[in-house]
């Protein structure tokens, strides 16, 4: 290749011509510490059997490639080969293989393994492993549908449980606040159906835990199908994916959730953890707004905080708890905000469910409002009910956005759920390096941040009597956090039963 003339730029790029062990993602070393420590590759070997008996990567080399990939910044399974390239990653993924792993390669391996990470045609054969084409031949034409988990699937959420276990572990918490909520993840697979944005999409139904901060359950779902459909089922399952040391479960969801057999499930304490607290929103129909209409003027209280937003409990019984003899009673509490924009003439009448406007004393306020079980003060269950908007949808950015959630790889469904799922795994790891390992204000620190200072570091991996070391430069600020990041995870794993 001609170099450019010296005038032109002020230097030039060349290829190292011997191997030098460099890697440009030191970092992630931390992380193959954490996965370590957390028992996730145990997890894998235990509870996931697509690749067992076969020749060729293992559940466990694959998964932790693509857990990696997506710490690392990429969104797409061509990506694996930016990871290949780095020589020095490659020399730590090898060497963590342990030497029974190493004995056995000659036995998996026809021919002597060169790669340190999986191609991008052997990950893609792995993802459509997932994938149950006799699930697909009961698809409706058209309709919500949800094919039933496979057993890689099923695999995969338990290898979630685990995390979740470690995780509890060291940072016990009694109490479960779950935030169920969907999120549309755009596509342009001519297998995605549309959404009820009029665009083709899938729709990811997840279930967030806000005192650990990590994501419990995830159901990878068609676009079409609506964010309320079969909640119940998906709230068992998720409890029954909580660790060992949660004694009482709370429950917060949008207006999707509102639906009567879910309400009572909780109320009622069927499951192993009793009586389920919640507050969900509510959908404003005719009944409601004519209830709303009865509240006495001075019964409307401004919430604190938010001077121009006042709530107040209405008195009002659903027509399906009516006919209902067992049927229970619950509170609604309803928010009315002025409109400071005067309606446009023609548009008076158009509905929008997302923003019902209603006339009250002849004032036209946006309206909403939300059912509990809870007791005391309602402007306390309200602002408890708007914490989820705080954490449990900002996750789904980070999703879609500083992982690879928000790029399908896949016209398969199996295989896009099981990419959505693997992208799960990776953020519950993040959110174990920020909270039980850095901790302090890196707890609230975004990937980009991460990235920056720890995973996409410049070091040299050298092997020097039997140890392999990563060199970074002199003097460079993120030594001392790996250094004690490395020192925690090590407490961690002593301290892990």
């Amino acid at each position: 290749m001609a170099s450019l003339a010296q005038g032109v730029l002020a230097f030039q790029y060349e290829e190292e011509r011997g191997s030098c062990g460099l890697t440009a993602l030191a970092g992630l070393g931390a992380y193959l510490d954490l996965i370590a420590a957390s028992g996730l590759g145990y997890e894998i070997e235990r509870h996931l059997r697509q690749r067992a008996g076969d020749q060729g990567w293992t559940d466990r080399q694959l998964i932790t490639s693509l857990v990696l990939l997506n710490l690392a910044g990429g969104d797409c399974v061509e990506d694996l080969r930016l990871l290949e390239a780095d020589e020095g990653l490659g020399r730590l993924l090898v060497r963590l293989e342990g030497r029974g792993r190493r004995r056995d390669r000659p036995r998996r391996w026809r021919r002597p393994r060169r790669r340190s990470v999986p191609s991008s045609s052997a990950v893609f054969r792995y993802l459509e492993s997932f994938h149950d084409e006799a699930q697909e031949d009961g698809r409706p034409e058209s309709g919500a549908w949800i094919p039933r988990a496979g057993e890689g699937l099923v695999g995969l959420r338990r290898v979630n449980a685990g995390l979740l276990a470690f995780a509890q572990q060291h940072r016990p918490r009694t109490t479960a606040t779950l935030d169920v909520d969907a999120t549309l993840v755009a596509s342009e697979k001519r297998e995605a159906r549309f959404c009820y944005r009029s665009f083709r999409a899938y729709q990811p139904l997840n279930v967030w835990w806000a005192e650990q901060e990590l994501v419990v359950h995830t159901e990878f779902r068609d676009g079409n199908v609506p964010a309320g459909f079969e909640k119940l089922r998906v709230l068992k399952e998720a409890l029954g994916y909580l660790p060992p040391g949660v004694e009482r479960v709370r429950l917060r969801a949008d207006a999707a959730g509102y639906q009567h057999d879910l309400l009572a499930f909780c109320d009622g304490g069927g499951s192993r953890f009793g009586r389920i607290e919640f507050a969900i929103g509510c959908p404003i129909e005719a009944a409601f707004r004519a209830a709303v209409a009865q509240v006495e003027p001075s019964a409307w209280q401004a919430l604190p905080g938010r001077c121009d937003q006042q709530w107040a409990e209405v008195v009002f019984v659903p027509s399906e708890l009516a006919r209902s003899k067992t049927g229970r009673e619950y509170r609604y509490l309803a928010v009315r905000e002025p409109l400071r924009q005067q309606v446009l003439p023609g548009v008076e009448d158009a509905p929008d469910p997302d923003c019902p406007v209603v006339e009250l004393d002849r004032v036209r306020y946006k309206l909403r409002a939300v059912v509990t079980n809870l007791d005391g003060e309602g402007d306390r269950v309200i602002a408890w009910y708007r914490k989820r908007c705080g954490k449990s949808e900002e996750v789904h950015a980070v999703m879609k956005e500083d992982l690879a959630g928000g790029q399908l790889p896949s016209g398969r469904f199996g295989a896009n759920a099981a990419w959505w799922a693997i992208m799960v795994l990776a953020l519950n790891l993040h959110q174990m390096m920020k909270r039980l390992v850095l901790g302090g204000t890196w707890a609230h620190r975004r990937m980009k941040a991460l990235r920056f200072h720890l995973i996409c570091l410049p070091a040299r991996v050298v092997e020097h009597a039997r140890q392999l070391r990563i060199r970074l430069a002199r003097g460079h600020p993120s030594l001392d956090l790996l250094l004690g990041a490395r020192a925690r995870i090590l407490h961690l794993a002593a301290c892990t039963s």
